[in-house]
């Protein structure tokens, strides 16, 4: 039996993306079915640039598996939308989506994911921004390799400063390196929120928030003042960093930001001698506690000698080496956040804008 139009429509919706981990459903948008050639046009809600010609492949070799279908071509595009924030919170003006990347302590390679991601997810084709929440202790300005301080043409509102194709904002873009902030709690929210909102993001479909340690100050002014689509946990497989992470985990949930996943950071260290790896931090950490809270493992980074010293020369992993095997798993873990949040509510109040009432009179 032949093949129609609609059995090849039926088996790209029923496809399981891996990024997705869902099938393609409403992506797939219109399907043709000629002589034996099949075209088809997929629209993903995640940028995509790095896995194009990987999906269609893999959709050229399922619809060539099916009778009277002798050749296949697809356009495969992605529009990045706004998704649901908090009730009650104030939308951001250039921004379509927040995603907090945040960490339950310290000294898990937090910041360092955090720039490389929003590297990767530029590198896909998207508009990114990253606001740096740390004000205590910046560093988004050595890392994406930034100097000097930001323009403020109308002395109300500042630029942002841009480094490899991303914007940014940081308190360390205004202060000297060396400069304490020795701020209490109420002048240090305060300043996150001014260099939320003061600044003229553009065109941002993901701003990343590099947050501080803890769940503190910083975390609940984010959660309650500002709109986030999504949070990422970052740990390591280590038990004192899971026991933390999961304490920041549950305070998304109190507040209701949708955790997106877990990303695992320095799940294996590989030689560079001899290429052995060990888990030096421990095994399977991670996928535990995905499992535990049933919330997706985003991805599983190395701990490789490269990361710190790119990130320590304002040169992240992701720039200085794009094809590369670490920016590789950088990128992956990136579409996998991207297409996470693909699948939430959409905020259609942007879509629609304000609506005015008329008096009733003509």
């Amino acid at each position: 039996m032949q093949s129609t139009a609609q059995d090849v429509e039926r088996t790209l919706c029923e496809w399981v993306d891996p990024f997705l981990g869902a099938p393609l459903g409403k992506a797939v948008r219109s399907v043709g079915l000629d002589g034996g050639r099949a075209h088809a046009r997929i629209v993903l809600g995640f940028p995509a640039a790095g896995y194009a010609s990987e999906l269609e492949g893999a959709l050229r070799t399922v619809l060539l598996a099916m009778p009277g279908v002798d050749s296949a071509s697809f356009d495969i595009e992605w529009q990045v939308a706004a998704h649901a924030v908090q009730k009650n919170v104030q939308l951001l003006d250039g921004i379509k989506n927040v995603i907090a990347i945040a960490s339950g302590k310290g000294g898990v390679g937090k910041s360092t994911v955090a720039v490389n991601l929003a590297l990767a997810l530029a590198a896909e084709g998207a508009g990114v921004g990253i606001l740096d929440a740390d004000i205590y202790g910046p560093s988004q300005p050595r890392m994406l390799g930034i100097s000097g301080r930001p323009e403020s043409p109308d002395q109300r509102s500042i630029e942002p400063m841009t480094g490899h194709g991303v914007q940014a904002m940081s308190i360390g873009f205004l202060i000297e390196e060396d400069t304490p902030m020795i701020w209490r709690g109420p002048m240090v929210t305060q300043a996150l929120e001014q260099l939320l909102r003061d600044t003229n993001w553009s065109g941002i479909d993901y701003l990343i928030v590099d947050l501080p340690p803890g769940t503190g100050d910083i975390q609940l002014t984010l959660s309650q003042r500002v709109p986030v689509s999504g949070a990422v946990i970052v740990t390591t497989p280590q038990d004192v960093a899971l026991a933390d992470a999961r304490k920041g985990l549950k305070m998304f949930e109190r507040v209701e930001v949708p955790v997106l996943g877990i990303i695992e950071n320095m799940s294996v260290f590989v030689c560079p001698g001899c290429g052995r790896e060990e888990s030096i931090f421990g095994a399977g950490g991670g996928e535990r506690m995905a499992e535990d809270y049933e919330i997706t493992l985003l991805g599983q980074l190395p701990l490789a000698r490269e990361i710190r010293a790119d990130a320590d020369e304002g040169r992240p992993t992701v720039a200085k080496d794009p094809d590369g095997p670490v920016a590789r798993r950088f990128r992956e873990t990136a579409r996998r956040v991207a297409a996470r949040l693909s699948r939430n509510p959409r905020n259609w109040s942007q879509a629609f804008g304000t609506v005015q009432l008329g008096t009733g009179q003509p």
